[in-house]
This record gives C-alpha cells, sequence and structure tokens, in this order.
C-alpha cells in the first residue's frame, strides 16, 4: 500500500513539472537518472509575455539547472527544442548554464530552433536534429523605436558577435560561416538570414548527427557510461 502511494505521489509531481515548467525526471532503478529539460515556444525574458503565448520562462529554468548540477543523483540531460526564439539576454544565459554543466547533455531539434534556438542547440556536448527539424539564422532585431545613431549599430554587432562566437565554439561551423548565413538575402523573401533544415544543419556543421529520441536517449546513456567509467579510474 505505501509503495502505491508513493508511485500514486510520484506521478502527481511528474504532471504538475510537465504543466508548470515542461520538466521531467527520468528515474531508471536500476539505470541513469535524466532530467529532460524542454524549451518550447518562445524564451520569455524580462517582459512578461502574453498569457497566450506558449512560453519558457528562464526564471523557471536557471535555477533547475543550478539544481541538476549541484544533485549528485541526476545523471544527465536531454534538452527538446522546438521554439522559435526569444528574448536574446535570456536564451544565452540558459546556453551558457546548459553549456557549463558538468554532467553529460544531449540536445534534440524538434520542430524548429531559431533565432536565440541556435545556441541552445549547441550548447549541449551532443546534438540531433529531426529529419524535418528546422534552424533559423537571422540578424538580432528589437521591438519599438530603435534610435538611428551609431551607437546603436554597435550595439546590434556587438549582439550578434556573441551568439555566432558561443555558436562557433560549440560546434564545428566557423564564425564567418554563420555571419554569412545570418545576412544572407536569398533565402527569405522578406528578411535577411538562412534556414536550415534536418541534414543541412549537419552539413554545415552546426549540429552532431541527424536522429530522433531514440538516437539522442541511447548517445546520452552511452555519454553517461563514458562519463562514470572516466571518474572510476
Amino acid at each position: 500500500m505505501g509503495d502505491k502511494l508513493k508511485q500514486q505521489e510520484k506521478e502527481k509531481n511528474d504532471n504538475e513539472q510537465i504543466k508548470d515548467m515542461g520538466q521531467l525526471t527520468l528515474d531508471q532503478e536500476e539505470g541513469h537518472k535524466i532530467h529532460l529539460l524542454s524549451i518550447i515556444g518562445e524564451i520569455e525574458g524580462h517582459e512578461t509575455l502574453s498569457p497566450n503565448a506558449k512560453t519558457t520562462k528562464y526564471e523557471h529554468v536557471l535555477p533547475k539547472l543550478a539544481e541538476i548540477e549541484d544533485d549528485d543523483k541526476v545523471d544527465g540531460v536531454m534538452l527538446l527544442l522546438n521554439t522559435v526564439g526569444g528574448d536574446v539576454e535570456s536564451g544565452l544565459a540558459i546556453a551558457e548554464m546548459i553549456s557549463s554543466l558538468s554532467k553529460p547533455t544531449v540536445s534534440l531539434v524538434l520542430g524548429g530552433s531559431h533565432s536565440i534556438g541556435v545556441p541552445l542547440a549547441v550548447s549541449t556536448d551532443y546534438s540531433y536534429i529531426v529529419p524535418t527539424g528546422t534552424m533559423v539564422i537571422h540578424p538580432v532585431r528589437l521591438n519599438g523605436l530603435v534610435i538611428g545613431a551609431p551607437q546603436t549599430y554597435d550595439y546590434f554587432q556587438q549582439m550578434q558577435d556573441r551568439i555566432t562566437g558561443f555558436v562557433a565554439k560549440h560546434c564545428f561551423a566557423t564564425q564567418a560561416r554563420l555571419e554569412e548565413m545570418m545576412m544572407n538575402t536569398s533565402m527569405l523573401t522578406k528578411d535577411l538570414g538562412t534556414i536550415l533544415v534536418g541534414s543541412q544543419a549537419v552539413e554545415e556543421g552546426i549540429i552532431n548527427e541527424v536522429g530522433g529520441i531514440d538516437e539522442a536517449m541511447k548517445k546520452l546513456h552511452q555519454m553517461i557510461d563514458e562519463d562514470k567509467q572516466n571518474n572510476e579510474i
């Protein structure tokens, strides 16, 4: 009876985690404990978005990542991405946190990982994209009135350098190639940038492999086993 109550309580907590933060801890009785983190919809920053918008709140994600790093029972992190992008500073903050985790991490791009979703996709130790998954690389934008002064251009350039620099550091694409794709004028009819679908992201050196959840989970378990063996030596 006690085990049944514990199981019911665990299921209730899991459902609340998924509902509130899109997160879940997968705990195999005789295997690895993996934290599943999803970045869904738009990444919300310092301003609250419409309640009708599907968002990922960075103030939820950052403390959770710190908790994962400090939890000896968590063996690895699986990052699921289906995002249109969002707040640049918040997205980079999450990407930096993920990249600095000491535990093995794997990302999987599903529907899309656009704009600031690109640094998030490459922030893990290894990355996958499904065959129909998309990545959009485009220049930084700000909503509202922008003052036409040289300092404004310098600010935009600095932000773009931070993004392309981070991505280049965590994948095989060069910063020059990323900037070239960012300023492409021939693909998007009303915008600058480049759309990469599935294997194109791998060919450009941004994502490691094309695959789904099966390949991603197998890779993460393999990396956890290797990490444990290295720590035992």
